[in-house]
């Protein structure tokens, strides 16, 4: 059952002042035409429609395409004075937006302030100066922290939006800009390997051969670092991956379960950290060899004994799947790996989401 919904609001690309290489919002501007207030109306009627029972505090009003509060104050008021009706008059929870970093003052909070926005994310995409330039960002990293601070002294809370990938990035970029948002510490943050996108200079750049994107491997192994990083310090991590589009081109790290994917692979390397450290324990009698095999050797399969042993793999109802892997991948990598272990999965709502355990079968369930 679906328990929140954003109702997405695509503002037009007018008050951002560059193009990122990796951007096409221009364009897709050009040919759409602009978001009036009537049409914000008009979108949220539609959407509330088919929200059925949802309660209205689990419903936002998001303002995306990237510089809300870079198009001018009052054509922002004008937007916001339609969405504030809906949250004054109980139909919407919260009113929510993203933004570039240095679009952000004490007057621009004052006005999002003074109509009830909730939450405002910042597009950062890297806090790494070279990213920064080769992307076309036209900042630096350090309006990231000054913006994050006044938009925290406001109250209001913060997300950070960060990609994987982008020109000049590598691994060891990737998690120093994780490890810089953990100490800005948001609520929020989005996790997206970079995709080509025709009508952008990494479309040309991709095409010409300058640029080569990410496979998909890579990216996962790289939003994973992230992730574990982030979601280590409680920041609730809102999404990984972009939505399907019919404008995506080339060998991208696209994959409409891009999330299962990352969350899939974490869940695999906790599962076997623990099902190897219960077979060199002798306290689990039921996994262990009997001949005190070194924890070294329970990591290939040739050093399980016999005769088939069991464990349960756990994990609560969210998190589930994940124990899986996208297409049962981790159910196939143990069987494969470990064919002495007899392994059932199972839901156990007592842990917390994107916690995996593995414990040793009962008597009864071998």
């Amino acid at each position: 059952m679906k328990t929140h919904a954003i109702i997405p609001i695509f503002i037009s690309h007018r008050g951002c002042p560059n193009d990122c290489v990796f951007c096409n919002q221009k364009k897709i501007t050009a040919r759409a035409g602009d978001v009036t207030p009537a049409d914000v109306s008009k979108t949220v009627e539609t959407w509330l429609t088919t929200l059925g029972t949802l309660e209205p505090q689990e419903i936002e009003l998001a303002f995306f395409g990237g510089s809300f509060t870079g198009i001018p104050l009052e054509e922002q008021t004008a937007f916001l004075q339609i969405a504030k009706t809906y949250k004054d008059a109980g139909r919407i929870g919260k009113l929510h937006l993203s933004t570039r970093p240095d679009y952000i003052s004490p007057q621009i909070l004052d006005n999002l302030k003074t109509y009830g926005v909730d939450v405002i994310e910042l597009g950062v995409q890297s806090f790494d100066e070279e990213v920064l330039r080769l992307s076309g960002r036209e900042h630096h990293a350090d309006i990231v922290y000054q913006s994050a601070a006044l938009i925290k002294d406001y109250g209001f809370t913060l997300g950070i939006q960060l990609m994987v990938g982008l020109p000049g990035d590598t691994l060891e970029k990737d998690i120093f800009s994780a490890k810089e948002t953990v100490k800005i510490a948001p609520q929020l943050a989005r996790l997206y390997p970079t995709v080509v996108l025709r009508d952008t200079a990494l479309y040309d750049a991709y095409r010409s051969g300058t640029y080569t994107p990410l496979a998909e491997a890579e990216a996962v192994e790289r939003t994973k670092a992230m992730y574990e990083i982030l979601d280590s310090a409680g920041i609730n991590i809102i999404r990984v991956g972009l939505k399907a589009s019919d404008i995506m081109a080339g060998e991208t790290a696209f994959h409409p379960a891009f999330r299962q994917l990352v969350e899939g692979s974490i869940a695999r390397d906790r599962l076997e950290m623990q099902l190897a450290a219960l077979l060199a324990c002798p306290a689990a009698p039921d996994l262990q060899n009997r001949s005190t095999a070194a924890p070294s050797a329970v990591r290939t399969s040739a050093a399980l004994p016999q005769p088939c042993r069991a464990v349960v793999f756990s994990a609560n109802t969210r998190s589930y799947n994940n124990l899986f892997g996208h297409h049962a991948c981790n159910r196939a990598y143990f069987a494969e790996k470990y064919p002495n272990i007899a392994i059932r999965y199972a839901c156990d709502d007592s842990l917390s989401d994107g916690i995996y355990r593995v414990t040793p079968a009962a008597p009864s369930e071998t």
